[in-house]
């Protein structure tokens, strides 16, 4: 016995068995088409700077490329399981590009598109350009599109900020290393911003971008300082639901610079991303428009997700060098307020190149006076919002911790913390060892779990230590270990929330098998009757049908014989008859109408006919289909043993 199954998919399945001429045998096997056409071949030279982008939801990826040519390009993508020897498959998915030319330092130009319907828990292989001029081809996985995931957070990896290219880049390709070694399943990379030290320097573009991390996990960008100073950071990194109006750009026409906010979610996570280098009412954009901004998103976002995450290159809350700026200031009172009435969870910065965990902060103050300087497990309560900011992931620049002042304990103050006078008052945590580290956070069903990790010690490749600076990483703490680390419980209202978890469920399958032994069904021998015709009747193995899918897809099971033969003679098929019905009821099975032979005015099974089938919207389970065979000819026919085979065809949509 045989069995063969199609999952959710639209498509066919037949096999051929040989039977008896007063006799069919049933069986069945899957036909389907591999179609490998493209040869695989060496990377244009024409395409560079490719880089994945996060989509506007789990189910998509932006892509970003330069192209040196102005031609029609795109994006080819298919599973990884469906290429052999590195060829993409006929049927491989392309999606078309659009971009412009470059600024004229960038030279070139600038493509983009968007991979769309991916499913989950699925290796992706894709290349970008055109036939004939395809970049090499890189990898990703998508996960589960419910439940906990990972991401990690880089701060500044300001490439060239250091003076010495090759070194910064060193650092920055061995943190995406690091981290993506320790956390393989990682979902998304997410940007602090100042992914290079000069804004349309493409040598800092290039060491940016070498590491093929890049090209294999969703780089969801920020936009920092040293990132807006021009066009090159929009020309790379293309972002999804992108508001470009001049209220979010840093000077009033936007023309020289990049800018935008923007918004996605991610597994129940609304993610809001914003361009902080705008924030003066005078240079067309200013903090009212970033607030009026997340409090649209939210408004209309935020009831599909459980968690919201801002990210934005300005720390409000951090200890080193930009803790007293006044652009800062500004922003310490312009945002906490609205932030905590939105009910936002996580706030990632960048900026300042030193690690800082807040106390959780409820309308520009600590809500909680009782929380301790680096406790390990806080509760939100109400309008409790955590703000973290990164130190720098590639070791390009460290800024060392400054002294707080007098200027108060809460709003826009820089005072000290009374319960540790040395740290600023809004901080839970400070620390600045001179090392390179990320930040992972776990997002899981009522908890997120943040925490700040070493990627690198003192030693090379360390840019900021190697060219002089001091570090005070001990032995007691290599690559790996943890600086801090702090879990979030979120604030359920005064009511109770029940949460219940509905698993992944198997897609469910559509197949057949024969009922019983696959024995040869044996008409007999045709005996004459009444009007000088030779008939034999029989019954087909009976077929089982066993349908659990859950899109309740129709489905059908039709059948047709070829001649009947013996040596050099041979019978129509049209000589076969038979009437359909259920052994047993179940799938929605209805049974197919009756054929009536040649001899007696029907076409036969020379024509596939329907043995059983069920409409959309069935009931799932299990139906057994039998026939009745009625086989008649002229008793002109020569005598002999003929034999055909009966084809079964399985469809579903």
């Amino acid at each position: 016995m045989r069995t063969n199954h199609s999952k959710q998919a639209s498509g066919f399945a037949r096999n051929r068995v040989a039977a008896g001429a007063t006799a069919v045998f049933l069986g069945m096997a899957v036909a389907l088409g591999s179609g490998l056409v493209t040869p695989a071949a060496a990377a244009d030279s024409s395409v560079s700077a490719v880089i994945l982008g996060v989509g506007a939801n789990e189910a998509q990826r932006i892509v970003t490329w330069y192209s040196s040519v102005d031609t029609a390009q795109q994006i080819q993508v298919a599973p990884t399981a469906s290429l052999v020897n590195g060829e993409f498959p006929a049927n491989a998915v392309t999606f078309a590009a659009t971009g412009a030319a470059n600024i004229a330092t960038s030279g070139g130009y600038n493509r983009h598109a968007t991979i769309t319907g991916l499913r989950e828990n699925t290796a992706y292989t894709y290349r970008v350009g055109s036939e004939g001029a395809w970049s090499s081809a890189y990898q990703f996985k998508t996960q589960d599109f419910e439940g906990d995931y990972d991401f990690l957070f880089y701060g500044d990896p300001q490439i060239g900020a250091s003076g010495n290219l090759a070194k910064d880049q060193a650092g920055w390709e061995d943190t995406l290393a690091v981290s993506t070694a320790a956390n393989p399943n990682a979902e998304l990379l997410v940007s602090g911003g100042d992914q290079v030290e000069t804004a349309n320097t493409e040598s800092q573009w290039n060491a940016f971008l070498a590491s093929d991390k890049l090209r294999q996990y969703p780089w969801a960008a920020t936009i920092g300082n040293h990132d807006v100073g021009g066009k090159a950071y929009e020309q790379h990194l293309y972002t999804p639901n992108t508001d470009r109006s001049t209220s979010y750009y840093a000077d009033n026409s936007g023309a020289t610079t990049s800018g935008g906010d923007y918004w996605y979610i991610y597994k129940d996570t609304l993610f809001i991303d914003l361009n902080s280098n705008s924030y003066d009412s005078n240079k067309g954009g200013g903090d009212a428009a970033h607030v009026a901004y997340v409090t649209d998103v939210i408004n209309k976002h935020g009831g599909d997700a459980k968690w919201t995450v801002l990210v934005y290159h300005h720390s409000i809350y951090s200890a080193a060098s930009h803790a007293k700026d006044g652009d800062n200031k500004v922003r310490r009172v312009d945002f906490p307020t609205t932030f905590s009435k939105l009910g936002v969870d996580l706030v990632l910065q960048g900026h300042d190149h030193v690690y800082t965990r807040s106390y959780l902060i409820k309308n520009g103050q600590k809500a909680d006076p009782a929380e301790q300087p680096g406790q390990s497990e806080v509760f939100a309560g109400p309008g409790g919002v955590l703000y973290v900011t990164a130190n720098s992931a590639s070791g390009s620049k460290y800024y060392d911790i400054t002294k707080p002042d007098s200027s108060g304990t809460s709003g826009a103050g820089n005072g000290p913390d009374p319960l540790k006078p040395e740290n600023y008052w809004y901080n839970s945590v400070q620390n600045q060892e001179h090392v390179r580290s990320y930040i992972k956070v776990e997002v899981r069903n009522d908890k997120l779990v943040v925490a700040d990790v070493r990627s690198g010690t003192c030693a090379a490749p360390n840019a900021a230590v190697e060219l002089g600076s001091s570090c005070s990483n001990g032995s007691d703490k290599g690559v790996g270990t943890v600086v801090d680390k702090v879990t979030v419980h979120p604030y359920h209202g005064d009511n109770q929330d029940i949460q219940v978890n509905v698993p992944t469920l198997a897609p469910g399958e559509f197949g057949w098998t024969i009922d019983g032994k696959n024995g040869l069904v044996d008409l007999g021998t045709a005996t004459a009757d009444e009007a000088y015709n030779l008939a034999a009747n029989g019954k087909i193995n009976p077929i089982k049908v066993s349908d659990s899918r859950r899109t309740l897809s129709p489905w059908s099971i039709s059948a047709n014989v070829g001649d009947f033969t013996d040596a050099g003679k041979s019978i129509a098929g049209s000589a076969l008859g038979w009437t359909p019905y259920l052994v047993s009821n179940g799938a929605g099975a209805n049974p197919g109408p009756a054929v009536a032979n040649a001899v007696d005015n029907g076409k036969g099974l020379a024509e596939s006919s329907v043995l059983g089938s069920a409409a959309q919207g069935h009931v799932r389970g299990s139906a057994t289909l039998g026939a009745s065979l009625s086989f008649k000819v002229p008793d002109s026919v020569d005598k002999g043993n003929y034999r055909t085979t009966l084809t079964i065809t399985a469809l579903s949509s």
